[in-house]
């Protein structure tokens, strides 16, 4: 596996190694030792699986409180995922960093508690996984705007295309009015 630092260093890429022929292909998606070997020591709790239709956005998400650390991957289409700094002591605060997750280059991404995490789907349907670090809350769950201006996230939509959002997502939080991490 290969870990790759984003432009905020605490959300990972993660290339995993990919032996394939003509019947198919094999990978490790989770190693204990290679992602503790990575600086990566992580306990996860749950497993998730969601599945969407084109242009369906989901986030920006966080639990105040339990916070989660998720490790995302994506078996089954395209999406553009995205991490956002929420900890206002963080020299990073309120930047994100975005990637494609496919099903076919098998990338995943390190999202650490402190961040809103969300993702877009980008082909007719995915099917998105992840691994968390604490159990779902909630009572806790808070939701920032996918278009807050002082965020400014460059979600990869079709000139003139809204994403389709659940009520909740409608409903958000702008970051200046967010309940925050420390």
């Amino acid at each position: 596996m290969i870990f790759e630092p984003t432009a905020i260093p605490e959300v990972v890429r993660i290339r995993p190694k990919v032996v394939g022929d003509a019947r198919g292909f094999f990978m490790e998606s989770w190693e204990q030792r290679k992602f503790a070997a990575a600086g990566l020591n992580l306990n996860f709790v749950q497993d998730n699986h969601a599945h969407s239709a084109r242009h369906i956005l989901r986030g920006l998400h966080y639990q105040i409180r339990q916070p989660q650390g998720k490790l995302v991957r994506v078996t089954s289409g395209r999406v553009f995922d995205v991490a956002v700094d929420i900890r206002r002591s963080s020299a990073t605060f309120g930047r994100w960093v975005g990637a494609e997750l496919s099903a076919e280059n098998h990338h995943m991404l390190w999202v650490p508690p402190g961040f809103a995490h969300g993702y877009l789907v980008l082909s007719d349907s995915a099917d998105f996984l992840y691994k968390v670090t604490d159990f779902w809350a909630p009572e806790h769950e808070r939701a920032i705007r996918w278009d807050d201006p002082t965020i400014g996230v460059r979600w990869p939509l079709p000139p003139g295309e809204q994403p389709i959002l659940s009520g909740k997502d409608a409903a958000a939080s702008a970051l200046a009015s967010a309940e925050l991490y420390p």
